[in-house]
């Protein structure tokens, strides 16, 4: 099939009847719904070795306070969270935050503002690690004396 030919077919302004490409046998053995499919027996989802590992971080962007509780429940967890209020009102983000100070001061974590209005929540055995103080130690790159 031409190059014309497969544009105006994509396009849908000709018939794509072109069956070269499709192996029928493809498609009997697929995974029933649910089933996860693998490659190799040795890969492992991504998910399941993090959670295994406690590696996971949550993202969440709240639409109202009502989000506050999945906040919380993830935190709960001991999941660092990173909250996101940027698309809130000024007051119902108020009230998240104050909610993600209460939060972490109770389970004994830590707040920290990332950026204007993005907080990050940690739990009491995560450390953070900040790739500013390394460059400041000796002063910096550019301030080689």
């Amino acid at each position: 099939m031409g190059s014309v030919r497969k544009a105006s077919a994509w396009l849908g302004l000709v018939e794509d009847n072109d069956d070269r490409y499709y192996d029928d046998e493809y498609t009997e053995g697929a995974a029933e719904p649910g089933e996860a499919w693998v490659t190799d027996p040795r890969v492992r989802v991504a998910s399941d070795a993090a959670e295994e590992q406690g590696r996971r971080i949550a993202t969440v962007t709240p639409d109202g306070f009502r989000d506050a509780r999945g906040i919380g429940e993830l935190f709960r967890e001991g999941v660092p969270v990173i909250v996101n209020l940027t698309s809130m009102d000024a007051g119902d983000a108020k009230r998240v935050v104050d909610f993600a100070a209460g939060l972490t001061f109770g389970l004994r974590g830590s707040i920290e503002r990332v950026a204007t209005r993005v907080f990050l929540l940690t739990p009491a055995d995560t450390q953070i690690v900040s790739g500013e103080a390394a460059g400041r130690q000796t002063g910096g790159f550019f301030n080689q004396s």
